[in-house]
């Protein structure tokens, strides 16, 4: 469900973007910042961000940086990657990816802020601010039951199950009326003699 609104924002965000974007001559940078959590049989867990940076406008950005530090170092260590990159450009209708890995040190909720996008306009002499999407909150290092191992079927069966019943009555009555009989195929076979 959670996935579902963070589409539904990126969609927003971006639709409005594009609307921005071809209102001025410029460039627009637009970013999505993904968190995604994975449980390690050790009891500990990893973040996993990915951070993509689309330019919906009709120029080109130079000087991108990318500065993600709502990453408290007393709530995580860096496993791989930086919180921060930066590029020469982005030219228009382009996009740029980075990612990095966390461990969380301790259980908590953690509500991180949008990561900051700062670049650079040949016209202007200031440089240029953006923010990526926010995230949901991450339940780090939660006491969750463990999954059984046919629970994932048993949601299956439960959203699609009435369905299936569907399908399946209707193949097996096209199937019989479609289907001659054995006694029809023995009579055919009887008069032919």
């Amino acid at each position: 469900m959670a996935n579902f609104y963070l589409i539904c924002l990126a969609a927003v965000l971006i639709l409005v973007a594009s609307t921005a974007a071809s209102a001025s001559d410029g460039p627009f940078l637009v970013a999505h910042k993904k968190p995604i959590l994975t449980r390690l049989k050790s009891g500990s867990e990893r973040v996993s961000v990915s951070i993509d940076i689309y330019n919906q406008g009709t120029a080109t950005a130079y000087d991108i940086s990318l500065n993600d530090d709502s990453w408290s170092p007393d709530t995580f260590d860096v496993v791989s990657g930086n919180t921060s990159m930066s590029w020469e450009r982005l030219d228009a209708g382009g996009v740029l990816s980075h990612s990095f890995e966390l461990e969380a040190k301790t259980k908590t909720l953690f509500y991180g802020a949008p990561a900051l996008i700062t670049y650079r306009i040949p016209t202007k002499a200031t440089p240029q601010e953006a923010y990526s999407t926010p995230i949901m909150p991450l339940d780090l290092l939660a006491d969750r039951p463990p999954e059984k191992k046919f629970e994932w079927v048993k949601r299956l069966l439960a959203k699609y199950g009435s369905l299936v019943s569907v399908i399946s009555i209707v193949t097996l009555f096209v199937y019989l009326v479609a289907t001659p009989s054995k006694s029809n195929v023995t009579k055919a076979s009887k008069k032919k003699r």
